[in-house]
């Protein structure tokens, strides 16, 4: 069993009133964690900050439902000091973007502030409503695009939530700008914690194999061999040289169980690289219960 009693401070990627806040006040309230909020400005210091402190836990974006998987997020938990820190739990957060400003009239409107995923998640609507050379501003997340709009004449907007609109006394100007308005975001708690087996279990695994062919094709079959169900496979630039990829990879399963750790053992003997990425605290009313990604 997990004990998240022993959480002293929970960081993720501020200010207050990012889509990250939320999700970590959604985790707060679902495990029952009272902790210190540590809101930090970039994804790595999140990642860092866990890193450095066994008794704290981090919330990550690592994937959404239009703009695909947050590299950033990814690229700096797969290299942790701490091998131990790994995914815990995970939430999709609907994402329903707004222009915000601090006049009311949305026709003065000539330039745009926003973190690039926001941007990219309302291409439609800045093409169609907005001037053809509207000014794009790029800041490192929602919340400080909003927070910083103090910074600009009233001409400028911001994309962010309702709940930034609230927090920062900001007018909005129109609602659900998004494109996709099924728009999700993943999110995860990670830590230097355990979970245990459930029955529902799936696990994350992050690998790299020789650049030659039938390199991957043989990591896969060890998993069709063992009748492990793959439900998730992506890949990242390995950062090494160039043409080389670490595959992520999520499947049915929990670390702990006998046919797993045997699989993963014929696996590190096919790869170059191996990181375990964790498995997640289940999200049900049960908060006690738990499951892996």
């Amino acid at each position: 069993m997990i004990n998240l009693e022993t959480v002293k401070t929970i960081a993720y990627l501020g200010p207050q009133a990012s889509f990250s806040e939320m999700a970590k006040d959604y985790f707060a309230k679902r495990f029952n964690i009272n902790a210190y909020p540590t809101p930090l400005q970039t994804i790595r210091q999140v990642v860092e900050y866990v890193d450095d402190n066994p008794d704290a836990l981090g919330v990550l974006p690592v994937e959404n439902s239009i703009e695909g998987t947050v590299r950033e997020s990814l690229d700096n938990l797969m290299f942790t000091k701490n091998p131990n820190v790994n995914i815990l739990s995970e939430f999709f957060m609907p994402i329903n973007h707004c222009l915000l400003a601090r006049t009311t009239e949305f026709s003065s409107i000539t330039g745009i502030i926003s973190h690039p995923q926001a941007l990219a998640q309302c291409q439609n609507f800045i093409h169609n409503e907005m001037p053809f050379n509207v000014n794009i501003i790029e800041t490192s997340s929602t919340a400080e695009a909003a927070r910083n709009l103090q910074n600009y004449n009233l001409t400028y907007a911001a994309i962010g939530s309702e709940k930034t609109a609230e927090t920062y006394n900001l007018n909005i100007l129109k609602r659900n700008i998004n494109d996709d308005k099924t728009n999700q975001t993943r999110f995860v708690l990670i830590g230097d914690f355990e979970t245990k087996i459930t029955g529902q279990d799936k696990t994350s695994l992050a690998f790299s194999t020789e650049n030659k062919p039938g390199a991957l094709l043989k990591v896969l079959e060890i998993f069709m061999k063992n009748s492990i169900n793959l439900s998730y496979i992506a890949s990242r630039p390995s950062k090494q040289k160039f043409g080389e990829y670490i595959f992520i990879v999520n499947f049915d399963g929990h670390i702990g169980s006998g046919n797993i750790l045997k699989t993963i053992g014929e696996i590190r003997d096919n790869t170059t690289f191996i990181r375990y990425l964790g498995c997640l605290l289940y999200t049900s009313d049960a908060a006690d219960d738990m499951q892996c990604v």
